[in-house]
């Protein structure tokens, strides 16, 4: 078996790799649900919360409760700060599994994806209501404060369907503006987010 000899170039430069820059993750705010009709990230006169200081922003929702069962967790993206109405295109998938093991599938899900549309874009559905189900998950959004281009975002989740399923869905898509935004807001589709945190990140790209 042949040695290998290493000379201080070499051991210089592994060690020099863990002087590569990587993205800085910073928790700009945390807001908790209790019984809340909706949870906003909202730039306003002392709270800007989406501005140019980061290229890309993520929020965090963590053991989001639906009040009602079969309730869907969704999203919108407004340019002024009171109207939550963004143009969006996006596209939805999912994987299930039930916890007998019986039924499992991977689909593309039609009847969730905006083509076009104002709406709230479910993130999350068929929530299960019970004490214990409840869901997670992240959604990154780019670029936001850009004039220049479109709003790209890219979700993934894991939820406790009502009929006990596991959802791991996928959702990603645009706000086809070129307007800033300015503000970002959670709710469900029926009833309240009894419960669950939502945390926004900044993330620098260098």
């Amino acid at each position: 078996m042949a040695l290998v000899k290493y000379n201080n170039n070499s051991i210089s430069a592994v060690t020099s790799a863990a002087s590569i820059p990587s993205g800085a993750m910073t928790l700009i705010k945390t807001l908790t649900a209790s019984s809340s009709s909706t949870l906003s990230f909202v730039n306003g006169s002392s709270d800007v919360v989406l501005d140019s200081t980061y290229p890309i922003y993520k929020f965090v929702y963590t053991s989001i409760h639906a009040a009602t069962e079969g309730a869907a967790f969704q999203f919108n993206m407004t340019l002024n700060g009171s109207d939550y109405n963004v143009t969006k295109t996006t596209t939805f998938f999912e994987a299930l599994h039930n916890e007998s093991g019986s039924a499992s599938n991977l689909t593309y899900e039609t009847g969730e994806d905006l083509a076009q549309g104002t709406g709230f874009q479910n993130l999350i559905r068929n929530f299960g209501n019970g004490n214990d189900e409840c869901a997670s998950g992240e959604l990154m959004l780019f670029n936001p404060s850009s004039t220049t281009f479109v709003k790209h975002f890219i979700s993934r989740s894991s939820g406790h369907h009502q009929s006990d399923y596991n959802l791991h869905e996928f959702v990603a898509g645009y706000g086809n503006t070129t307007s800033a935004v300015t503000g970002v807001r959670f709710q469900m589709n029926s009833g309240n987010i009894d419960a669950g945190t939502i945390k926004l990140y900044g993330i620098k790209d260098s």
